[in-house]
Formats: structure tokens, C-alpha cells, sequence
């Protein structure tokens, strides 16, 4: 019998964000197709630039950097919680809990002091945000006011399309 190695561990990303960005949109750590193109939300099917399309205007259908642009001047950041970790697949349910390595958000928060609202791109972002960044945080920051917005991934088809813009653009008006 063969003993399976364990693969490297998977690097996100670094943030998408400008020094004066008021929303901070936290998804748990790049999927296969994200990893692959070097770019957040690269899977065809993720309703993530549609939805940021539908909600801030940003044409799904620019290219990566002037996406990215647009999302620096509308005050969003886009980050992950996780900076490392290994899974068999893109699944959140495949994260293998003792390979987990979160981003520094204390450095993040100090670069970005003008952070006032935290969304999680879904359910796996926010209990790993809980579990694992918050109580290492500052007091101060474990009171910026986060939600939990439904996951734009194509796993997460509980919701239609219609109904998840309706709950992001929460989003828009928590942030005016």
C-alpha cells in the first residue's frame, strides 16, 4: 500500500482594498478556479461579481483589474479569513480544521482604520471569523458590526439569485 502525501497548503490571497474602505466582504479561502486564475471569485457559476453588479453597479463583465478598481472606489474591501489551509476540494465542508492558518486582520484593521461594517460571504466565513480572529483581536475591533450574507458560491443554490441581491444590498444601505 501506497501512503498518500499530504498536499501543500492552499495560499489566498492578498486583500483587494484601499486605505479608506468602509465595508469589509470576507469569504473563508479561494475555491480551485480562484486559485487557478490568481483572482477572487473566478467560477463561473459564483454570483459574486453579478451580485456586486446588481447591488454597487460594478459591470460583472470588466476585466479583473478594473473590477478590482471599481470595487477600491466604491469602499468595499474583499478578503478571506483563512490565509492557508488544506482540502480535498472547493468545498468549505473539505477545509481540514487543524490545517487552518487565518490572515492578520489586526494588521488589516490598522491599515484600514475607517472599516465600520464586516460581511460574510456566507456561513463557513463567518463561524471561522468567530472562531478563529476574533478573540485574538483588540477589544475594540471585536465590536465592528458584521452580517451574514447568503453565499454567492454555486453550492449554495437554497436562495435564488433574485432573493440573495435582495439580502445584499442590505449591504448598500448599511454602508451610506
Amino acid at each position: 500500500m501506497i501512503a498518500r502525501r499530504n498536499p501543500a497548503p492552499l495560499q489566498g490571497f492578498p486583500p483587494i482594498a484601499d486605505r479608506h474602505a468602509t465595508l469589509l466582504i470576507l469569504g473563508s479561502m479561494p475555491g480551485a478556479a480562484s486559485l487557478a486564475a490568481n483572482r477572487y471569485y473566478a467560477h463561473p457559476r459564483n454570483a459574486f461579481w453579478p451580485m456586486l453588479e446588481a447591488v454597487w453597479g460594478i459591470a460583472a463583465t470588466l476585466d479583473y483589474q478594473a473590477r478590482s478598481r471599481a470595487v477600491r472606489a466604491a469602499g468595499i474591501a474583499i478578503w478571506d479569513v483563512l490565509s492557508s489551509c488544506r482540502r480535498s476540494s472547493s468545498l468549505d465542508a473539505d477545509i481540514e480544521h487543524g490545517t487552518i492558518v487565518v490572515n492578520d486582520f489586526a494588521r488589516f484593521f490598522r491599515r484600514h482604520p475607517h472599516i465600520r461594517l464586516i460581511a460574510f460571504n456566507g456561513a463557513t466565513a463567518q463561524t471561522l471569523y468567530r472562531r478563529h480572529v476574533l478573540p485574538t483581536l483588540p477589544e475594540a475591533l471585536q465590536h465592528i458590526p458584521a452580517l451574514r450574507m447568503p453565499s454567492t458560491s454555486p453550492a449554495h443554490a437554497a436562495l435564488s439569485r433574485q432573493r440573495k441581491v435582495q439580502c445584499w444590498r442590505t449591504l448598500r444601505r448599511a454602508t451610506k
